[in-house]
């Protein structure tokens, strides 16, 4: 094992991607997302996905000169255009944006359209919380999943994010303060934990996936040629016809938020992340802020969180939700990222 800081981490990955054709934000950019989520445990949305990034520039899957920009807007409401870029930028930029009209409105709705994949859609929303303002985001991604009833894949794994801060105390013990990060993905795991098993040689859970023909595995490759199962779904599934209508249904309203609200492609519409060919997803995502203050009001918002934290702790078992990823992120901060060998080779060779 090898420890990289994370400014060196950024370093290398911006170089990979420009060296890929990125432009120099949008490859920034996605270097502080994939670095953040490395450091965070989250090696699926993390350095892992260097590779695909960079092969899907030099493929024409990803325009590596797009600028992100506000293409409609009115009131609490915006659209930001990705240009078939990476997401990361243009994620950025529509959450800076929510912030802004959230602060002059109460609350907004800004959408990305013509967009990739987001990676942890909650981590979009850290200037949000930062703000003292709710965050909510929503992403769409290739179709994974069937619908409740089916087998064949219409559905991104469509994750579901939210962030509520807090009061700071600055006499709690490190991170005892820390806002809540919520984030989940609506199929039963992340299909980014399938791509991770499938370069390990790993098999994964039953319940996880099906095959192409519908039917349950624990191959990570079969799986990802199929469908995921939508989460509630459990190892005693069969086929897609068992599959959970709770996660299926929340994963319809995730698609038509981000879809036919914004104008962004349907799952179904744009080719799997994990091919090297295929056409731009131009996918979509969307942010919700509000600002607590144009509500109770912001003292009572930050209260009322500490009730029910305090009564949520009141068992010893309760892990808040973000602890765990904000106490990786703080060692990964001061003390690098441990790396495998190969994996450090790796991302050297894409940056020089």
């Amino acid at each position: 094992m090898a420890q990289l800081s994370m400014h060196e981490a950024r370093t290398m990955v911006a170089a990979a991607l420009r060296r890929a054709g990125a432009n120099p934000a949008m490859a920034e950019a996605t270097a502080r997302a994939l670095v953040l989520a490395e450091a965070q445990g989250l090696g699926s949305h993390g350095l892992s996905r260097v590779a695909q990034y960079a092969t899907h520039l030099r493929n024409g899957r990803v325009n590596g000169a797009a600028l992100p920009a506000v293409v409609r807007a009115k009131g609490g409401v915006a659209i930001v255009d990705a240009q078939e870029g990476l997401a990361f930028a243009a994620c950025e930029l529509a959450v800076a944006e929510g912030i802004r009209r959230a602060g002059e409105f109460g609350v907004s709705f800004v959408g990305v359209i013509n967009s990739h994949h987001c990676g942890v859609v909650v981590d979009h929303l850290r200037p949000a919380v930062q703000a003292g303002f709710v965050g909510l985001g929503f992403a769409n991604s290739p179709a994974a999943m069937p619908a409740a009833g089916g087998k064949h894949a219409i559905f991104g794994t469509n994750p579901v994010a939210a962030v509520f801060p807090r009061r700071a105390n600055p006499n709690a013990p490190i991170g005892a303060s820390d806002a809540l990060l919520i984030d989940l993905s609506l199929s039963e795991v992340a299909r980014g934990k399938l791509m991770v098993a499938a370069k390990q040689g790993k098999a994964i859970p039953a319940g996880w996936a099906l095959d192409r023909h519908g039917q349950p595995t624990t191959d990570p490759k079969a799986g990802m040629e199929g469908s995921m199962l939508p989460f509630g779904t459990g190892a005693a599934s069969g086929a897609g016809a068992g599959s959970s209508p709770k996660g299926a249904m929340l994963a319809l309203v995730v698609e038509l938020l981000v879809t036919a609200l914004i104008g962004a492609h349907y799952g179904f519409e744009a080719s799997s992340f994990f091919v090297d060919a295929g056409n731009r997803p131009r996918i979509g995502q969307a942010f919700i802020v509000i600002d607590p203050g144009a509500l109770a009001g912001r003292e009572s918002f930050l209260e009322r969180v500490e009730v029910l934290v305090r009564e949520m702790l009141v068992d010893d078992g309760v892990r808040l939700p973000g602890a765990r990823r904000e106490a990786l992120r703080r060692k990964a901060e001061a003390e690098g990222l441990s790396l495998a060998d190969a994996e450090l080779a790796a991302l050297r060779m894409a940056s020089s």
